[in-house]
């Protein structure tokens, strides 16, 4: 039997005025009514992110802690698993654009966000983003011109990510180079003897501790069939992180975690280590480094599950599927296109017939 608090996380809002469901509205912190206009805002809590300890959930004994059941959609087609906080009618996968069955729906736990970056560019934007995107790209099919218009190849999606913050400390051996120069006469390709500058190093031995606070590792936290979002457009300002209030869901679509909690550790653990070798470089000194070894331990582990918007774009061509992103926060974009045969053959058959003409003119 679920909590109190997931009952209220999965309570839909009413406006006040006609009873449509309120929906968060990008670049604020209110809720409104598409329909009359109405706006309320988001309770944010003033005490901010929730940080968990890391090794209770890690052993699975503070999971229920933190956690709830939401409503998932599978899709059969590229096996996204998908959130919606919205009435659906009818719902396409935000990755294949494939119809999702609402009939399908079953209830999964997680561990509750501890804070969403909510969208920061609205629905419009982004087909004015796409739009412009589109009218640069030589031949394209004019279906795809129609993708960057209709909405129903367009959703608002919200990405999930661990992050890992943590007390490091290394200890380390390795060595400190430093540059010098040599002069010396060679022969050069011109069987001139010149004289040449050869750069050599000194390496002296070089042991110590580094230590420092490593805060939100950013892990991804699906698996994204096929890598689909580039990480070109993977890239937010963390500081515009919302403590997480399941309004900001509200007309969006949110993706579950596919990455378990473990593996995103384990993961973090490798970043943490790159940068302890990088702060272990800097503590040697000199010209250029070499760390022989290191010893690395991390204390005072917590972690969240954040969760960060996209906009995609999803259809079919010829049987093939296409995506296009558009960062939700910044507006950057990128995706894959297909060519168009015809326009491509047409525009080859005017170049020949302008190569005709021009020779048979060229010779009258």
């Amino acid at each position: 039997m679920m909590n109190e608090t997931v009952k209220k996380t999965e309570l839909k809002k009413s406006c006040i005025n006609c009873g449509a469901e309120l929906k968060y509205k990008p670049g604020t912190t209110n809720i409104s009514c598409e329909y009359c206009g109405h706006e309320e805002s988001i309770e944010i809590d003033e005490n901010g992110f929730m940080e968990l300890e890391l090794h209770p959930y890690l052993q699975e004994m503070g999971a229920q802690k933190h956690s709830e059941e939401i409503s998932m959609l599978h899709c059969k087609n590229c096996g996204a698993n998908q959130h919606v906080e919205e009435n659906y009618k009818s719902l396409h996968c935000v990755y294949c654009s494939m119809p999702l069955v609402i009939e399908d729906a079953y209830k999964e736990e997680w561990i509750l966000p501890g804070a969403v970056l909510p969208f920061q560019i609205a629905k419009e934007q982004s087909f004015r983003i796409f739009k412009k995107w589109v009218s640069r790209l030589w031949w394209a099919p004019n279906k795809l011109k129609k993708a960057a218009l209709d909405p129903q190849f367009t959703k608002g999606l919200y990405l999930p990510y661990w992050t890992f913050d943590a007390q490091l400390l290394a200890s380390y051996t390795g060595q400190r180079g430093e540059y010098y120069y040599e002069t010396r006469r060679v022969r050069n390709a011109q069987g001139k003897m010149v004289t040449q500058r050869v750069r050599k190093t000194r390496w002296y031995p070089a042991s110590g501790e580094v230590f420092g606070f490593v805060d939100d590792t950013l892990i991804k936290a699906s698996n994204q069939k096929k890598g689909r979002v580039p990480h070109k457009i993977a890239r937010w300002n963390l500081k515009l992180l919302q403590p997480f209030n399941s309004s900001f869901l509200s007309g969006f679509v949110t993706e579950k975690y596919t990455i378990p909690l473990k593996q995103g550790h384990l993961q973090s653990k490798e970043v943490a280590r790159d940068i302890a070798t990088r702060w272990c470089r800097q503590d040697i000194g000199g010209d250029t480094q070499r760390v022989t070894s290191m010893d690395m331990q991390l204390s005072e582990e917590t972690f969240k599950h954040i969760l960060l918007p996209v906009y995609v774009s999803a259809y079919r061509y010829k049987g093939k599927e296409y995506n296009f992103f558009i960062n939700g926060e910044n507006g950057e974009i990128s995706g894959s296109r297909p060519y168009s045969f015809w326009k491509i053959f047409l525009a080859m058959m005017a170049v020949v017939l302008l190569i005709v003409l021009f020779v048979y003119f060229g010779g009258a």
